[in-house]
């Protein structure tokens, strides 16, 4: 049965394989994560049309003390400056 729900249902396989739907923890606003981790701020980047992709930017926290208070815009220009950026890659759990 599970063979002919998927052909009918192409959607469901997607759905059950990734899990997208699943948001853990429970409870938490994950597009805020200033209230949970020092020195990060939640982005937005569109990198394709109808394609977006919410990020995080952290600073070290060598830089916690320059970056404490500060707007987004002071986030967005502290990755154009001479710092090295990495780039995490956590998977696709439906959260960041």
């Amino acid at each position: 049965a599970v063979p002919f729900l998927i052909r009918l249902f192409p959607g469901l396989l997607t759905k059950f394989v990734f899990l997208n739907f699943l948001a853990f923890p429970f409870f938490v606003d994950l597009r805020r994560p200033e209230l949970l981790l020092n020195n990060t701020i939640s982005l937005y980047l569109v990198t394709e049309p109808d394609v977006t992709v919410g990020i995080w930017h952290t600073v070290p926290g060598s830089r916690g003390a320059e970056a404490w208070g500060k707007d987004q815009r002071w986030y967005e220009e502290a990755l154009s400056d001479s710092h090295p950026v990495i780039i995490y890659l956590h998977g696709n759990g439906g959260t960041r």
